[in-house]
């Protein structure tokens, strides 16, 4: 795909969602919060086999009551741990993470999963409550509680990782970068 291509594609993504807020605190654990560390030691991927145990240390039945465009909004130190699975789950469930900081290895297992995600968003738990309806655009980092009235805007999406995202994660990336190969004669030549 030329750099065309990718700009379209960018362009072309929803990177707009409107919901619920659902607000964590801080330093949740991926293994333990997000989700149990059973589903990390035993490398579930299948996202059908995660969504029913997604924060259930957190909160239990938040899988029965969230629904696509809903927004997770956590502090400080969210997803701990270098593992996606949580990420594949809300990415599956069609939702969204606005934090305050998380470690680079979740930032990176939720940009692999292709979750829509902005972090670095400084008091985002203070502008929200638990059900309060979000607008979030991370394609600019645009924030906007409608139950509130209020408006914030953070730091978006980076550049760089956009076309993953929109792609659909690491798989996503690799199928289209992958086939780019084999449509240029691609191989190693031998």
């Amino acid at each position: 795909m030329n750099a065309i291509g990718r700009t379209e594609l960018v362009k072309r993504h929803d990177w707009r969602l409107r919901g619920r807020a659902w607000v964590l605190g801080h330093d949740i654990q991926h293994q333990g919060g997000v989700v149990p560390a059973w589903i990390v030691t035993g490398r579930h991927m299948d996202p059908a086999e995660i969504i029913p145990h997604l924060f259930e240390e957190t909160d239990p039945g938040f899988h029965t009551r969230c629904r696509p465009g809903d927004i997770i909004v956590a502090g400080r130190s969210f997803g701990m741990g270098p593992k996606m699975n949580g990420y594949i789950a809300m990415k599956a469930l069609g939702l969204g993470l606005v934090c305050e900081s998380m470690p680079f290895l979740g930032y990176r297992g939720a940009i692999g999963a292709g979750l829509r995600v902005l972090t670095d968003c400084q008091g985002a738990t203070e502008e929200c409550e638990t059900g309060d309806e979000l607008e979030v655009d991370f394609d600019s980092g645009m924030f906007i509680n409608h139950t509130r009235g209020t408006r914030r805007e953070y730091p978006p999406l980076a550049d760089s990782l956009k076309e993953i995202v929109a792609l659909g994660g690491n798989i996503g990336w690799l199928q289209q970068w992958w086939a780019g190969q084999q449509g240029n004669g691609g191989g190693n030549g031998g």
